[in-house]
C-alpha cells in the first residue's frame, strides 16, 4: 500500500520523519516505496528545520500562517490553528501533487497530536479538504493521545484532545489512536524517550505497508495482504500493535519439519500476536472490534497451516 503521509505540528511531523526513514528501509531492504510523498505542515519553523529525513524545501516542509506567528507557533490554541490552516489549505494540498505518481498512490495519512495547537486544529480542516479534492482515496488520521500529565495538568490539553477527535472523526474514514502513556513504560532514557516513542509509533506500519507492494516472487506471501484488504479493515476508530518472536535458525532435534518444530514455530506465532495485542496502541476490549486483521511476516519456511489456523483460532477467542 502506497500512502501520501502528512504531519501536523511538532508531533506529527516527527512521526511523518519517522515514517520518512522506514521509506528508505524500504527502498535499501525490498527495493519497493511506500510512502512516495511525505509533508510536514507547521507554524513553528524552528521544528521544521529540526526534521532529518523529510525533504529540506518548502513544498515538503510547509510553514503556514507566518504572518499571524511570525513563525513561533500558536502556543496550544487549536482555533489560531484551525484558523492558519484554513487560510493556507490550498497550498497544503496542492503541495501534495507534487508527490512522484501521485495518481498511483492508494490513499493520505494525516498525523497530529490531539492535544497541541497546530496539529489538533489543522488537521480535520485539511482532511475535509483533500476529501472534497480527492473522493475516491481513503484518508485515514493517525492521532496521538497526550501524556497523563499533561490531561491532569493542563486544562487546554483536554478541550483541544476532545475538539481535535470529534473533528477529524467526522471526516476520516479510519482515525487510528495512539496513547503516548503507553509507549513511555518502554527502557529508555529522557534524552532519547520522545525519539524512541515516535519511532514505536511508526514501526508496525512497516510490514503492513510493504506487504502489498513486493515485487520479487521470494518475498511475496503465499496469500498477500493487499491495499484492498487494508482498505476494507480500517473504518472508525482503530488501533494497530506489532509483535515479533525470534525463530531459531536450526533445529535443537536433528533435521528440521519434525512435529516439535512445528510445534516451537506455532508457539512462537502466537507469542508475536500475544505482544502485539499486548502492546496495541490504546487500551481497548478487542471484544468490542468490528472487524480485525493480522498480517505474518516469516521466511516461507518457517510458516505452516496449524500456525496459521491457530493464529486465526487465536484471534477469534481474544475478539
Amino acid at each position: 500500500m502506497k500512502l501520501v503521509v502528512i504531519g501536523f505540528g511538532q508531533c506529527g511531523s516527527r512521526i511523518a520523519d519517522e515514517f520518512s526513514r522506514l521509506n528508505r528501509k524500504a527502498i535499501s531492504n525490498r527495493g519497493i516505496e511506500i510512502t512516495p510523498g511525505i509533508f510536514a505542515v507547521n507554524t513553528d519553523a524552528a521544528d521544521l528545520s529540526g526534521l532529518t529525513s523529510i525533504k529540506a524545501d518548502y513544498q515538503h516542509r510547509i510553514l503556514i500562517g507566518g504572518r499571524k506567528t511570525g513563525g513561533h507557533g500558536v502556543g496550544k490554541i487549536n482555533e489560531l490553528g484551525a484558523e492558519v490552516a484554513r487560510e493556507d489549505a490550498d497550498k497544503i494540498v496542492d503541495a501534495l501533487r507534487t508527490t512522484k505518481r501521485f495518481y498511483d498512490t492508494d490513499g493520505f495519512l494525516l498525523i497530529a497530536s490531539a492535544a497541541g495547537g497546530t496539529g489538533s486544529g489543522s488537521i480535520p480542516i485539511i482532511a475535509q479538504h483533500i476529501k472534497e479534492r480527492y473522493m475516491d482515496k481513503p484518508l485515514y488520521g493517525l492521532i496521538v493521545l497526550p501524556f497523563e500529565h499533561e490531561e491532569q495538568n493542563e486544562e487546554r490539553t483536554v478541550y483541544n484532545t476532545a475538539v481535535c477527535l470529534k473533528s477529524i472523526y467526522s471526516v476520516a474514514d479510519a482515525v487510528i489512536l495512539v496513547d503516548n502513556q503507553r509507549y513511555v513504560r518502554k527502557d529508555f532514557s529522557l534524552k532519547n524517550n520522545l525519539d524512541k516513542i515516535n519511532s514505536l509509533i511508526a514501526a508496525p506500519f512497516y510490514n503492513l505497508l510493504c506487504a502489498g507492494e513486493e515485487k520479487k516472487a521470494a518475498h511475496v506471501g503465499a496469500k498477500t495482504l493487499d491495499a484492498g484488504d487494508i482498505i476494507q479493515t480500517l473504518l472508525g476508530w482503530t488501533v494497530i500493535g506489532y509483535g515479533e518472536s525470534k525463530i531459531e535458525r536450526f533445529s535443537l532435534f536433528g533435521s528440521k519439519g519434525g512435529f516439535r518444530d512445528k510445534s516451537s514455530q506455532t508457539h512462537k506465532a502466537v507469542q508475536a500476536m500475544d505482544a502485539a495485542i499486548s502492546e496495541i496502541s490504546t487500551r481497548c476490549n478487542p471484544k468490542d472490534a468490528s472487524r480485525a486483521m493480522y498480517l505474518i511476516t516469516a521466511p516461507a519456511k518457517d510458516i505452516n497451516m496449524d500456525m496459521i489456523k491457530e493464529m486465526g483460532d487465536w484471534m477469534r477467542d481474544m475478539a
